[in-house]
């Protein structure tokens, strides 16, 4: 993990003195995290504010109970149910953004995490072959028409962008985030640019195969950071005048993120006054909407798609036509765009116990 470097001190106050306060040592104490605390007596008043200011527990505006809802009420709207296996992880994939730290919740994962080892999975399962249309085994006719759907709906403004992009691209070899990652090309565009072209390109087209040719609509780019790379990634975008794209026809916003344990479940510290954190995950982005009004906002733009990727697929169709038309043809909530394995060691998410599942870690600093 990168070291934030703290640019101000923090003036000394309230905590200044001896000891941690009471509350919240007692709170920490209760969930086995009063390490935290380990270097109080090596701390500056300064840093012991800067300390308590991280890790104080603050009434959150939303408790869990509506974090949940924020999830299950997306899902049954996409699903039409909200499925109890959702109600079990829901609490382990929202978040609400730059919150102080929710201690209960924190303990809650650490706790489910810990009791899952050595437990017997649930069945692999492939995916059922009634959930599955393979666009090799189309006609061209049916190709054509969801082509020409997908293009009519994107000339009408339903369509939106919604990009997953708060990962540093650290297993790239990037200190920068993944999509100012250059991946080789003879053009040396990074992935954003590629992406960015990608929603110029299908625009253009929309617009040549509706009514009004010369009206070119917008497609909304929605683009989720984390507290790490949403600096960067704006003046990448600023630096590089948007890759050709509208400036106000992109929205960044950033996720959540959760405290470094480590494997004896204690909290890691980036230094003596601040927990190590790290983005919440790809899941992270359906309170990461919800807080930033982001569904108001596609509502009042008039979308009625949304097409969500992950910024590191160099080979992903951004806005595509032909799937946003089978889509929108087969009248379903939400639909997925997958390869097939050529091999049982590829790494992809797999189905199991009826959901397709995937495994979040992040890499850090050995230091810490």
């Amino acid at each position: 993990m990168k070291e934030i470097v703290v640019g101000s001190v923090a003036p000394a106050g309230r905590w200044g003195a001896a000891a941690p306060p009471q509350a919240l040592l007692e709170r920490m104490k209760d969930y086995g995290q009063e390490g935290a605390f380990a270097l109080w007596d090596e701390l500056s008043p300064e840093d012991r504010e800067l300390l308590v200011r991280d890790i104080e527990v603050r009434p959150m505006r939303h408790g869990w109970g509506a974090r949940a809802e924020v999830v299950c009420a997306l899902q049954e709207e996409s699903f039409g149910f909200a499925p109890e296996f959702s109600l079990k992880m829901a609490n382990a994939a929202t978040h609400t953004a730059f919150q102080s730290l929710d201690l209960s919740r924190i303990d809650r994962i650490i706790r489910r995490s810990l009791g899952s080892r050595g437990l017997k999975l649930p069945a692999v399962e492939p995916v059922p072959e009634s959930g599955v249309s393979k666009v090799e085994e189309r006609s061209p006719e049916d190709k054509e028409r969801w082509w020409k759907k997908g293009l009519k709906a994107i000339s009408e403004g339903k369509l939106a962008v919604v990009l997953l992009a708060g990962g540093q691209g650290t297993r790239l070899g990037s200190p920068d985030p993944k999509g100012c990652f250059s991946v080789g090309l003879p053009s040396g565009k990074s992935l954003f640019q590629l992406q960015a072209e990608r929603i110029l390109c299908v625009q253009k087209l929309a617009a040549q195969s509706s009514d009004s040719p010369s009206n070119i609509v917008p497609i909304h780019w929605y683009v989720m950071t984390s507290p790490f790379t949403d600096d960067i990634t704006r003046k990448f975008f600023e630096s590089r005048k948007y890759f050709g794209l509208e400036a106000d026809q992109v929205t960044f916003f950033q996720q959540g993120t959760l405290p470094c344990v480590s494997a004896d479940s204690r909290f890691i510290m980036e230094t003596p006054y601040k927990v190590a954190k790290a983005p919440d995950g790809n899941g992270g982005v359906y309170a990461a909407l919800k807080s930033k009004k982001l569904l108001e906002d596609m509502s009042a733009r008039g979308v009625k798609y949304v097409d969500c990727y992950g910024v590191d697929n160099a080979l992903v169709r951004v806005a595509d036509p032909t799937f946003l038309g089978y889509f929108i043809d087969k009248g379903v909530s939400s639909a997925a765009k997958v390869v097939r394995k050529v091999h049982s060691n590829i790494s992809h998410a797999p189905l199991i116990g009826g959901f397709t599942v995937s495994p979040n870690y992040v890499l850090f600093d050995s230091q810490l």
